[in-house]
């Protein structure tokens, strides 16, 4: 009976200690959901390099599997969304990410990104912007 007891408390433990390290970092499986139908849209992979800096690439596409970004300027022309980097160059400024570039693959336009964990980390705040932070959206993608 002890031995279940203790097994148990560590698991508690184990789960705790795991939430709060998501909650310091946006690595990690983001779903992300359409603004107009609002289904889901895609899984981004947000990953962390050597240099703090984040990045993120869609792994799996719901709606399009087999689009390709055919507004896309340079190497992403007419190449597979699902496994394009969308998300590049986002540094850790206290609680949020700035100074990064997002790609909308619908369009192929690169805009300013932030982001910021909301929800003690089981959601995603991302903003696209041109030039200040007012003219642009925000979609809430949700950890997997």
């Amino acid at each position: 009976m002890f031995k279940h007891c203790k097994a148990a408390a560590l698991a508690v433990t184990v789960g705790l200690f795991s939430h709060m390290a998501l909650a310091d970092t946006a690595a990690g499986t983001w779903k992300t959901i359409d603004d107009e139908t609002k289904q889901v849209k895609a899984l981004v992979q947000i990953n962390e390099g050597a240099n703090g800096e984040l990045s993120g690439k869609i792994i799996k596409l719901f709606q399009h599997p087999d689009a390709v970004c055919d507004e896309c300027d340079g190497d992403r022309k007419g190449k597979p969304v699902n496994g394009m980097t969308i998300l590049w160059g986002l540094k850790k400024d206290g609680e949020n990410w700035n100074n990064g570039k997002i790609l909308d693959p619908h369009n192929g336009k690169i805009y300013s990104a932030k982001m910021k964990l909301v929800e003690g980390g089981k959601k995603l705040e991302v903003r696209g912007f041109l030039g200040v932070s007012l003219l642009g959206r925000t979609q809430v993608w949700e950890r997997q």
